[in-house]
C-alpha cells in the first residue's frame, strides 16, 4: 500500500458530534489553574505502600505538542496547559499531590508506564481491549473521532469508508483514527474502490496547513481538536464522525492498584463541579461522562 509518510504524530481518539461554542475560544483564556480540595476517600483508595515515581507527587505524561484544547504551551512557552493537564490537576489535589507534568511524545508513553517513569499517561488515550491487556483505566471522557476539512471544501459529508476512497487524508500512526482508516482501505480495495491516501505529519500546525493549503482533503483525529478548531479559527469544519464512540481514560500500570483511586479522584471532581468547569472552558461539555469507570469494555478491531 502506497502511503504518503512525512514523519508520524497527531494524537488520539473518539462521542456523539460536539455542540460547538458560539464564542471563540481562546486558549490564553484558561491560563489560571482549576484546583480541588484533597478527596479523603480517594486518598483511602491508594494501595498500602504504594510508591510513586516523584515522592509526593502525581507524575503525569502528557502531549509535548501543541494540540488544543487537549494539551498546548502557555504564552510563557513553558507551562504546559489544556484539558488534560487541567484533569491531572485536579488528580494530584484530589490525592494529595502535587503535579509534574511530563511533556513526551505519544509513542513514548506506553514504554514510559510500563517501565515505571510515569504514574500515569494522559494523552486523549482511548480503552482498547488490546490496550487493557497491558494497562488499567479510569475514564475521564467520551470522544468521537471527527473528519475536518477547511470550510469552503466541496466535501459535505464523511459518513462512512466509501467517503474516504481515493482521498487524501491526514491521520496519525499509531492512533485508532489510523486503524479505522487503514481497515476502511481495505475493504474499499477489495471493493475496487480508489484507494486513500493517508497523509503523516509530524505536528498539528502542519497539519493544519497541509488542509488549508489543499495538499490533504481531510483530517481523522479527535473530536475535540477539530471542535477547538472550528470555534476558535473557523478556518474548518466537521463533516463526519467515525464508526464507534469509545471512551477517553487515564491511563496507569496494569495492577498497581491505582485505578479505583483515579476513578474516586475523578467522580469527586464530577461531584463538586471542577471537572465540569474544565470541561466548559475547553469546549468539551458533549464529551462529559456522569460517572467515572475501571476498565470498561474497549474497542475491539476485527
Amino acid at each position: 500500500m502506497e502511503r504518503v509518510i512525512i514523519m508520524a504524530l497527531l494524537a488520539v481518539m473518539l462521542s456523539a458530534p460536539a455542540t460547538i461554542a458560539a464564542e471563540t475560544l481562546n486558549a490564553k483564556n484558561n491560563e489560571t489553574p482549576i484546583n480541588i480540595a484533597a478527596n479523603p476517600q480517594a486518598i483511602a483508595k491508594i494501595p498500602a505502600g504504594f510508591h510513586f515515581v516523584n515522592p509526593g507527587y502525581l507524575t503525569v505524561a502528557t502531549t509535548a505538542m501543541n494540540s488544543p484544547p487537549i494539551g498546548l504551551w502557555a504564552s510563557d512557552n513553558k507551562t504546559l496547559i489544556g484539558s488534560d493537564p487541567d484533569i491531572a490537576r485536579l488528580l494530584a489535589d484530589s490525592l494529595g499531590l502535587k503535579l509534574k507534568l511530563v511533556p513526551a511524545a505519544w509513542e513514548d508513553w506506553p514504554l514510559g508506564i510500563t517501565a515505571g517513569r510515569y504514574d500515569v499517561a494522559m494523552f486523549n488515550i482511548a480503552v482498547t481491549e488490546e490496550r487493557k491487556k497491558k494497562f488499567d483505566f479510569a475514564t475521564y471522557r467520551a470522544d468521537n473521532h471527527a473528519f475536518a476539512v477547511k470550510t469552503n471544501s466541496a466535501i459535505t459529508a464523511i459518513k462512512g469508508r466509501e467517503d474516504v476512497a481515493g482521498k487524501r487524508i491526514i491521520v496519525g500512526s499509531g492512533t485508532n483514527q489510523e486503524r479505522i482508516l487503514l481497515s476502511w482501505d481495505e475493504k474499499n480495495r477489495a471493493q475496487g474502490l480508489a484507494p486513500v491516501q493517508p497523509i503523516y505529519l509530524n505536528d498539528d500546525a502542519a497539519a493544519t496547513l497541509a488542509l488549508l493549503s489543499g495538499r490533504a482533503d481531510a483530517s481523522f483525529g479527535p473530536q475535540s481538536l477539530a471542535a477547538w478548531k472550528v470555534a476558535s479559527r473557523g478556518q474548518t469544519k466537521i463533516v463526519g464522525h467515525g464508526p464507534f464512540r469509545a471512551w477517553v481514560a487515564v491511563t496507569t500500570k496494569k495492577g498497581n492498584g491505582l485505578d479505583v483511586s483515579l476513578q474516586q479522584a475523578i467522580n469527586g471532581a464530577i461531584a463538586s463541579g471542577e471537572y465540569k468547569q474544565v470541561l466548559a472552558r475547553w469546549g468539551e461539555q458533549e464529551e462529559a461522562v456522569e460517572t467515572s469507570q475501571v476498565n470498561p469494555p474497549g474497542i475491539v478491531y476485527q
